[in-house]
């Protein structure tokens, strides 16, 4: 294979995607073809003055100008989506002091590229003004002599389990909450409704505050709440989220941001409150189930999530939306229409995934079902042993198998997760079963240091809002 310029080893493809370029494999085949000749640093800065920084290098000829700039561009947006942030550094000498000669062209001509791809009419647009918004910043790309400090706002939340807590869990189609008495449950309750296709943000706050109600109502007191949400959380507010997504924007700020820590300081006073991206709730529920921390959730359903909790136990306090992070370096990579991208992990790990390769194993799908009736469809086929299903799920572990390691580089976790409708039935068993296979045969440095797995019963036992309960520290 080869990719601008950059040959990259035979390697196992899905049988349904023979084009797939494995961006795990990319990168260490263009850092050793680069050296270390010419070092490049790169930080980018989020909230709070949190800023993450990485240090690589590239090859810095004209030659290669074009896979330098790939390789760059591709990492940049692996941070954006994986840390977050609305400013962008690139510096020269990989963060000493300024580089001389053709490195320090080539690292302006890096910079150049990012500049024109993250500007409102370039490439990556999509990004830009996502992150814009989600910070309330106007989002910069600059060059410095020297790269910022690194600045890390990691916070150790979950398995908080004293006193009387609500847990509650706020999902695209039925909200959660658990009453938790000195960790055990004392109460559970799922209720259908609808936040999507509601515009008055009082239609989501009086969900919450009922469900909050409601389980208070089983204990004696209330000594903390934690809240698992879809969306992205900074400092317990909610900044983007699909839940609030037909709400007008200019609403946000008085009545969305802090809909949640308002609603329990409204019921309960000012106890503790801790609100969580549903992802690494998922994580922190991974870790007491496990045993152990180092935990990376992977759900595949409606789109990809992504859940972390490090090797101490913290939560990161960054984006994690893996969804948005690139997976595949073929020029022919699957478009995702939101982003405007292509090759990124939501059409390779979600029920698009499921319904993109269907077709190409011969399994006709009605273009009037839902893209979840679809996935329903391809499920009963695995169920009743169809090969043209199992060729579907056996692609998507090895899409899985290449990518674990491409994680591994990012995160280092110990264990990884897999959830999510995809994941479930025969399905789910056999893109285990085939990422495991890829891990030992083509990523055996790996194989023994990564555990991936389904949950549990215990996993199950804890569950989702039971486990945002644990969230806050009494204090």
């Amino acid at each position: 294979m080869d990719k601008c310029g950059i040959k990259i080893p035979d390697s196992r493809k899905p049988k349904l995607d023979e084009g797939f370029i494995p961006i795990a494999l990319f990168n260490r085949s263009f850092l050793a073809s680069a050296g270390t000749d010419h070092p490049v640093g790169i930080a980018v800065e989020a909230a709070d003055g949190q800023m993450e920084t990485f240090r690589t290098f590239i090859h810095g000829s004209e030659e290669m100008r074009e896979a330098d700039c790939y390789y760059i561009e591709r990492a940049v947006k692996t941070l954006l989506w994986m840390k977050g942030g609305f400013r962008i550094y690139v510096c020269g000498a990989g963060g000493s002091a300024a580089a001389e000669g053709g490195a320090e062209n080539a690292n302006r001509a890096i910079y150049e590229h990012l500049k024109k791809a993250y500007a409102p009419d370039g490439e990556r647009a999509f990004d830009q003004e996502f992150m814009g918004t989600t910070y309330g910043k106007d989002f910069e790309v600059l060059y410095v002599d020297e790269l910022p400090a690194e600045r890390s706002n990691r916070k150790r939340l979950g398995g908080h389990m004293e006193g009387c807590r609500i847990g509650f869990d706020a999902g695209g189609s039925d909200r959660k909450v658990s009453a938790v008495i000195d960790g055990e449950s004392v109460f559970s309750e799922e209720t259908v409704w609808h936040p999507k296709t509601n515009s008055d943000p009082a239609y989501h706050y009086e969900g919450i505050t009922d469900a909050l109600r409601t389980a208070a109502s089983h204990m004696p007191r209330v000594d903390a709440v934690g809240v698992s949400t879809a969306g992205i959380v900074i400092n317990n507010r909610i900044m983007q989220a699909s839940l609030f997504n037909i709400v007008p924007r200019e609403l946000w700020k008085e009545q969305v941001n802090d809909i949640y820590t308002g609603a329990v300081h409204e019921l309960f006073g000012d106890i503790p409150v801790e609100v969580a991206n549903d992802g690494d709730v998922s994580a922190v529920a991974g870790v007491m189930s496990i045993g152990e921390p180092g935990v990376l959730g992977i759900a595949m359903g409606t789109s990809e999530a992504g859940g972390f909790v490090d090797g101490d136990g913290c939560i990161t306090g960054w984006l994690n939306e893996i969804a948005f992070m690139p997976v595949d370096c073929s020029e022919g990579g699957t478009l995702d229409e939101w982003s405007g991208d292509i090759g990124c992990g939501v059409k390779y790990f979600s029920q698009d995934a499921v319904n993109k390769l269907a077709p190409r194993a011969g399994i006709d799908l009605d273009e009037a079902l839902t893209p979840a009736e679809k996935l329903k469809v391809v499920q009963g086929l695995m169920e009743k042993g169809d090969e043209r299903a199992s060729e579907v799920y056996e692609s998507i572990g090895v899409y899985l198998g290449h990518t674990i390691p491409f994680y591994h580089d990012l995160y280092g976790m110990r264990h990884v997760l897999l959830l999510g409708r995809v994941m479930s039935g025969k399905g789910g068993d056999l893109i285990l079963k085939t990422a495991k296979e890829i891990l030992e045969r083509e990523y055996p440095e790996l194989a023994g240091r990564v555990n991936v797995q389904l949950p549990d019963e215990k996993f199950r036992r804890v569950g989702q809002s039971a486990a945002a309960a644990g969230l806050p520290e009494l204090g």
